[in-house]
């Protein structure tokens, strides 16, 4: 095994190792939440587990709807990115003729964004917490762990981050696209957060999530050779 082959190896496996802990942090999280300081502070009495700290944040929060506001249409901004990603593949798999020759960046990017789906919808029927507030229009507080749209955003940013570089050849172009996804990224997690329509450990079990997801994707591509990486080339 040459040098160079040992050090992707060696970062694949940093990669993934971290990438496996935060989602390790995530499920302990969920196992805390169901078992430590759980009290009825939600409205209409609903159970919260770690309930003194998650309250204390909610009351020095406070509601600001237009936080929420913001961060939902920036969430469309991150959904439309996502559908570029997947109309580069369509377009890549049409063009050759064969979608198994599509990037190979793209094919895990895929089913990164699959995973991602799958959490989102299976975490609306497993409750952990519901919101601290009940929302216009509800009659009831809605599920809120992991914040959803917290764990989309930061992947699919942070992924358009990652791949920034290798879909746009202008050096400063692709910088300002990279600085661009990670300031939209912060926004969002800092407005979800100055909301007040999620609880404290729904934000940092939804980045704890993503960013495990993100590490792994990022070492399952370090892996890949160049040819199966990015097929252009």
């Amino acid at each position: 095994m040459s040098k160079n082959d040992a050090g992707v190896s060696t970062k694949q496996k940093v990669l993934i190792g971290l990438g496996v802990l935060f989602i390790l942090a995530f499920v302990a999280l969920i196992f805390i939440l169901k078992s430590v300081d759980v009290g009825p502070v939600g409205p209409d009495g609903n159970l919260v587990g770690l309930s003194g700290i998650n309250l204390s944040f909610s009351e020095a929060v406070g509601v600001n709807l237009m936080w929420y506001d913001v961060t939902d249409y920036l969430g469309y901004f991150a959904l439309g990115l996502a559908g570029c990603f997947a109309l580069a593949g369509l377009v890549q798999g049409i063009k050759r003729n064969n979608f198994l020759l599509v990037d190979g960046e793209i094919i895990a990017l895929g089913v990164l964004y699959a995973v991602t789906a799958a959490l989102y919808v299976m975490f609306e029927f497993v409750v952990i917490n519901c919101r601290p507030v009940i929302m216009p229009g509800e009659i009831e507080a809605e599920p809120s762990f992991p914040s959803s749209h917290t764990m989309l955003s930061v992947v699919v940013m942070g992924s358009a981050a990652m791949l920034a570089g290798r879909y746009i050849k202008n050096t400063a172009a692709s910088t300002v696209v990279k600085l661009l996804c990670l300031a939209v990224l912060g926004v969002i997690v800092a407005g979800r957060l100055l909301s007040g329509v999620h609880w404290l450990t729904d934000i940092i079990g939804a980045l704890f999530v993503s960013t495990g997801m993100l590490m792994i994707y990022k070492g399952v591509i370090s892996g890949m050779s160049p040819r199966v990486l990015n097929r252009r080339k």
